[in-house]
């Protein structure tokens, strides 16, 4: 049955592949489980009941998203989303999250209806291919910047406004040795490679704060990286359809409900071709495997969102952890799915794992986005510098949507500049001008 529905041999994997690739992209995206909530509840929001929803949001459209759009991606509330949620909506305007939250839940029925009438896939096909090649590529670039910034690899730093972290730190030391032996091992072909290397240096870390070195500056000030705080916390639903449906949808609401739907439809769109041009998931039609479904999946999770108590959920660049170790189908967000669900009650586990585990598998599968870079042909001006903006933007501006919308605008600009505006689609124009919106009630 399995074989039939998700047509495995025709896709070259297995189950066990899939399975292992499932748990490669739960290892890779289980933070949010723990982050989320420490995002939101900064807004006034109940830690344990943001929690709850972000594990029901996860488990339901990751789900969705394998048996309706059959890829191998995960759902979950998406990082950013969720800064923006707190920090400019609630905080910064003075909203209130019940309002904030309604105005996640219009923005997904605005969602759903350009996902009903299939408008997200135009705009995914409005996406030139070198355009395409870059985002993949940024994104890429953008993950590595995440695993490198949680291993403490690259900090911050007042002169150079980055630099390099302490070598000598026992955290870094352990994390460096765990990123060879994955990397070695993946090198070598070992299967399940990644998640062997999570597992190593989890293993490893178990000393650090115990017999030598000190991780309190970077764990939340517990002494050890490696923390047991017990098996067992009761689910917190006391967030489910608190939202404020009538109150945002008064008019000083409206540019929040587009930055979210703007934010969140560039996100996704972005993962879906970043992901689908890394690993050659695309149709008969040079388009996204299954697009549709899978972008009618994502409207779903943020309008979900809204409704369980969380910021709008997205599919996760994360994703592409599981795809590297041989996920091809929706039988790995299926596995995926599954292992959120008993975290809504064995969340206090989670601090087993520590951020340098998980921090070796992003960097290593940035590598595995990076491929598409090669068929851009740098030589092309017009179509290279446009590139290169989305390919540093995405990593440098720690947002994907902004590396998107410069890499549009400039590709329009130029290629009207030097005459060859037939090659850009009036879709693309379209996007353009909810770009500049954007950007001008974004800032």
């Amino acid at each position: 049955m399995l074989q039939r529905y998700f047509s495995l041999s025709q896709n070259g994997t297995t189950v066990r592949t899939e399975v292992i690739a499932g748990l490669s992209s739960f290892l890779a995206t289980m933070y949010i489980i723990v982050v989320n909530p420490a995002i939101l509840s900064q807004s006034g929001m109940p830690f344990g009941g943001v929690l709850t929803a972000t594990v029901l949001l996860s488990f339901f459209c990751s789900l969705m998203m394998g048996l309706y759009a059959r890829n191998p991606l995960l759902v979950a509330p998406g990082m950013g989303l969720n800064a923006f949620f707190t920090f400019t909506v609630v905080k910064g305007m003075g909203v209130a999250w019940q309002t904030a939250l309604g105005a996640v839940f219009w923005a997904g029925v605005i969602f759903l209806i350009l996902s009903v009438f299939n408008v997200r896939t135009y705009i995914v096909q409005a996406i030139p291919k070198p355009l395409r090649y870059a985002i993949s590529s940024g994104i890429g670039l953008f993950i590595t910047l995440i695993g490198l910034t949680n291993a403490k690899f690259i900090v911050s730093n007042p002169a150079t406004l980055v630099g390099m972290g302490n070598l000598k730190d026992p955290i870094l030391l352990t994390f460096l040795i765990g990123l060879i032996i994955t990397a070695v091992l993946i090198v070598r072909k070992v299967q399940g490679g990644i998640v062997i290397g999570i597992v190593l240096t989890t293993l490893m870390a178990i000393p650090i704060g115990r017999w030598w070195g000190d991780a309190s500056a970077v764990n939340f000030g517990q002494t050890a990286l490696v923390n047991w705080n017990g098996l067992w916390a009761a689910p917190d639903f006391s967030l489910l359809f608190q939202l404020d449906l009538t109150g945002s949808l008064t008019l000083a609401l409206w540019p929040v409900i587009f930055a979210f739907t703007f934010t969140d439809l560039f996100d996704s769109v972005s993962t879906f071709v970043g992901v689908a041009e890394a690993a050659d998931l695309y149709d008969e039609n040079g388009d996204p495997r299954n697009i549709q479904q899978s972008l009618l999946t994502d409207a779903v999770a943020t309008t979900l969102a809204g409704l369980l108590g969380t910021s709008p959920g997205t599919a996760y660049i994360e994703s592409a952890v599981g795809i590297e170790q041989g996920g091809r189908t929706g039988l790995t967000a299926i596995v995926a799915a599954f292992l959120f669900l008993p975290f809504m009650f064995l969340s206090p586990l989670l601090s087993v794992i520590p951020s340098i585990a998980t921090a070796l598998a992003l960097i290593l599968v940035g590598a595995f986005m990076m491929k598409p870079i090669t068929k851009i042909d740098w030589t092309v001006m017009d179509e290279a510098i446009p590139c290169l903006l989305a390919l540093v933007l995405i990593p440098f501006s720690y947002s994907i949507t902004q590396g998107i919308i410069f890499g549009f605008l400039s590709w329009t600009l130029l290629k009207t500049a030097t005459g060859k505006s037939k090659e850009v689609s009036p879709t693309l124009w379209i996007i353009d001008a909810f770009a500049v919106m954007s950007l001008v009630w974004g800032h």
